[in-house]
């Protein structure tokens, strides 16, 4: 399986569990606070990052390096971005804000070249425009027949530019364990959130809306974090980001088997249609040419199979583990993608 299209595969599965999730969201926290709501979801997403953490050995360990990046990561991504849904949810169609979130590939392809120079060629290019004119198409449908709320999808733009930027900030991180990751994340941002709601006097929600959006939380933010990790991790958070807008379709989709009729099915096969071609296009890619890699030293999850890490162990471990290592300048020609070995410039 080549870089590209297990990390198209991994992004498509984390924008499947998002993209479901927004309608359900809008369903089960109508009525309550959009900080109760947050700090629900990201609650659940940390119970199953606990679960899915791995041992030590097997995936490389946060460090105390990393706490600005966390608490950079649980302001936009786990505070910001989901109060400015769970509100813009409660103001709009979930059909619209579904389909608004599409602009959260494009603040994140081009934070992501700006910041990490990931290579981005015509082929990129082209599945990127077509995931968002798609996106747009569909979102114009909404706003042109009036069955939009303005406000509401304002405050969903606010959480695509918040969520963009988590996206990129997280890139750093990739190379860590996904699950204790999604967990200190989640545990910050539904901290945070709890005390938000709190303080705003939001009142405390029925153990049914609870149980829903803890599942709903640990299903749609936590694994679909792990996903998206993994994703970037494989290709970069330009690719990742741009097969990630599939989500907003899905979970236009869902919204509309849920009971929402507010929008039209030319929009829909228009929109569908450019979407599916942009994912297409990313799975065609094959980016290789000869590249060198200049000497380097670091730790994250690897194998001894993949043409890059050759250093001895004594026994020689099976499968992926992790542990500081270095590697030594080398040139060779392969089929790759901008992932932690291949961040050279273009």
């Amino acid at each position: 399986m080549t870089p590209v299209v297990r990390g198209a595969g991994l992004a498509l599965l984390a924008s499947a569990l998002f993209g479901l999730s927004t309608p359900l969201v809008q369903r089960f926290g109508a009525g309550l606070g959009p900080f109760a709501t947050a700090g629900l979801l990201y609650a659940g997403a940390a119970l199953l990052g606990a679960l899915l953490r791995q041992p030590v050995g097997r995936e490389a360990q946060l460090q105390r390096s990393d706490a600005p990046r966390l608490l950079l990561m649980a302001a936009f991504g786990a505070v910001l971005g989901p109060v400015a849904l769970a509100w813009g949810l409660q103001h709009t169609s979930g059909a619209s804000a579904s389909l608004m979130l599409t602009l959260e590939a494009l603040f994140t392809a081009a934070l992501a070249r700006m910041l990490y120079r990931e290579a981005l060629d015509a082929r990129v290019r082209a599945a990127l425009a077509l995931i968002l004119a798609g996106g747009v198409l569909l979102v114009l449908d909404q706003g042109l027949s009036g069955r939009a709320g303005l406000a509401g999808l304002l405050a969903v733009l606010v959480a695509t530019v918040a969520w963009g930027a988590d996206n990129t900030v997280s890139r750093a991180l990739a190379e860590r364990d996904p699950g204790q990751l999604v967990m200190v994340k989640a545990a910050l941002g539904a901290s945070a959130s709890g005390v938000l709601a709190g303080l705003a006097g939001e009142s405390a929600p029925a153990w049914t809306a609870v149980a829903a959006l803890l599942a709903v939380g640990a299903c749609g933010y936590g694994l679909s974090l792990r996903f998206y990790l993994l994703a970037q991790r494989t290709f970069g958070a330009a690719r990742t980001g741009s097969v990630f807008a599939l989500a907003p379709f899905l979970g236009a989709v869902a919204a509309v088997a849920l009971g929402d009729r507010q929008w039209g099915g030319a929009a829909l096969v228009a929109g569908g249609l450019a979407m599916l071609a942009g994912v297409l296009l990313h799975l065609a890619e094959s980016h290789a040419h000869e590249h060198e890699h200049e000497a380097l030293e670091h730790e994250h999850a690897h194998r001894h199979d993949d043409g890059h890490h050759d250093h001895a162990h004594d026994p020689m471990p099976t499968g992926p583990h992790s542990h500081r290592h270095a590697h030594a300048p080398m040139r060779h020609a392969h089929a790759h993608a901008p992932d932690v070995h291949h961040t050279h410039a273009h």
